[in-house]
């Protein structure tokens, strides 16, 4: 274990019996009405309504194998990068496998701190908590490598976002030590809490990935049956579900608003007005022809243009751990970070049949009043070809950053590493050029007609 400064450790010492204490804590998040549930008090995690990112940042995603699988970081870089790309955000991701918190401490200056990231996410816990029931030192050693990584990156001007780990849904096969499942959640939902604690006396965000995943992946349990599995088959790794429920902590400790744009039309008056990003390039009879560059997040692509098992419209599976869609359908995504609202007015009829792209679906008159959001309701949608394309640029880019880290900055050559970066980056470079030139406006139609 590498631990910090005696500072900081003692400081940590100090807080001990806090530590021992934290489930007994009165200010505990609601938990779904669950006999499951009973055995966990977790502390409430803080709520954000303010933009956390800045124009122009640079972001780093951290964490060990979880992050190394290049999904949740991958969700979060497609979501920045046509759902907000007014705000112009630059990512890399650093994850390494079998990594704890102080692993990271001790490569971020050469990996990741040399790139003058401004904001950076992190997610350790799980290698952190050795794969058994919570001991004290255990919690100690986290808090302390965790702060130590906190410092590091204030100290360098770098905002920070601590991610909790998420959960397990069985014991994995690699560990020994006997543990049973609900001492092994036991243990992360501690190290949830102590991440909870450090965030608040660091005045930094916190990201809590552990009870969503929790209570996302008993919900999917019930709901899909009892093989689906939100962290994945071996009971750590996630499918796509789980990495979505991920990056919705992510996001959300962004402070993202989710509003992607409004289309409000007047049938009367065959008018339409759009928000921010959209413009209006037709309006006849019933067909509304627009230009936009912001897109929705889009769960699924289209045949032929899904890359690295992104899951595939037509042939993906509601009740398939391995589904961004089915992660939707456990965590608000849509309502929260993913709206395409379309609001008709001054309609006649009785319903309506709305039809956008290749798709339709019928809305009745109050329900287009009210207003419905396109990107729940058409998962597959004209989006969804200008979407693949980004997603393969950014999953090329991504790829990349883990050959370009593990082989070169700490490969055989690591004595000449500032020499290797300047030859490595010159073919990152390219590859995060490749993401901006395929992000382009993309034109599309919606139809209404009367039932």
């Amino acid at each position: 274990m590498n631990w910090p400064d005696f500072t900081v450790f003692s400081k940590i010492v100090v807080l001990s019996g806090v530590i021992l204490t934290l489930a007994a804590s009165s200010l505990a998040q609601p938990a779904p009405l669950d006999a499951n549930f009973d055995k966990f008090h977790p502390l409430s995690a803080p709520e954000y309504s303010s933009l956390f990112l800045k124009k122009g940042d640079q972001l780093a995603i951290c964490g060990d194998s979880i992050t190394e699988q290049k999904m949740y970081c991958r969700i979060i870089e497609d979501y920045l990068m046509m759902c907000v790309p007014q705000l112009d955000i630059s990512v890399r991701q650093y994850g390494w496998s079998g990594e704890k918190a102080g692993g990271f401490f001790d490569r971020m200056t050469n990996d990741c701190l040399r790139f003058h990231p401004t904001i950076a996410t992190t997610c350790y816990g799980m290698n952190d908590c050795e794969y058994r029931a919570y001991e004290n030192r255990i919690g100690l050693a986290y808090r302390a490598n965790s702060t130590s990584i906190i410092e590091a990156f204030k100290k360098n001007g770098v905002r920070v976002i601590l991610g909790s780990p998420g959960c397990v849904s069985k014991v994995p096969w690699w560990t020994h030590s006997g543990v049973t499942l609900d001492e092994l959640n036991q243990n992360l939902c501690n190290m949830r809490d102590l991440d909870i604690r450090t965030a608040k006396d660091e005045k930094i965000r916190f990201a809590d990935v552990f009870w969503p995943m929790l209570t996302a992946g008993t919900a999917g349990a019930q709901r899909y049956g009892a093989d689906y599995a939100i962290p994945g088959n071996d009971g750590v790794h996630p499918f796509w579900a789980g990495h979505l429920v991920m990056a919705y902590a992510f996001l959300k400790a962004m402070g993202l608003d989710g509003n992607i744009g409004v289309f409000t039309i007047d049938l009367k008056k065959t008018q339409i007005k759009v928000s921010d990003g959209h413009k209006v390039i037709s309006a006849q009879d019933g067909r509304f022809e627009i230009e936009s560059s912001r897109y929705p997040f889009c769960p699924c692509e289209p045949n032929g243009l899904a890359v690295a098992s992104y899951p595939v419209c037509g042939r993906d599976s509601i009740d398939s751990d391995n589904s961004i869609r089915s992660g939707m359908t456990l965590v608000p995504f849509n309502r929260e970070l993913n709206r395409l609202m379309l609001i008709v007015r001054d309609a006649d009829a009785e319903s309506y049949n709305v039809t956008w792209g290749n798709e339709s679906k019928i809305f009745t008159a109050e329900q287009l009043n009210h207003g419905i959001n396109l990107s729940e309701e058409f998962p597959s949608n004209p989006f969804s070809a200008a979407f693949a394309r980004v997603d393969l640029a950014v999953a090329a880019k991504e790829a990349y950053e883990t050959f370009e880290i593990k082989n070169f900055f700490n490969g055989p050559d690591v004595a000449r590493t500032d020499a290797v970066v300047g030859e490595t980056e010159q073919q990152r470079d390219q590859l995060a050029a490749a993401v901006r030139a395929a992000f382009a406006p993309v034109t599309h139609v919606i139809k209404i007609t009367p039932q």
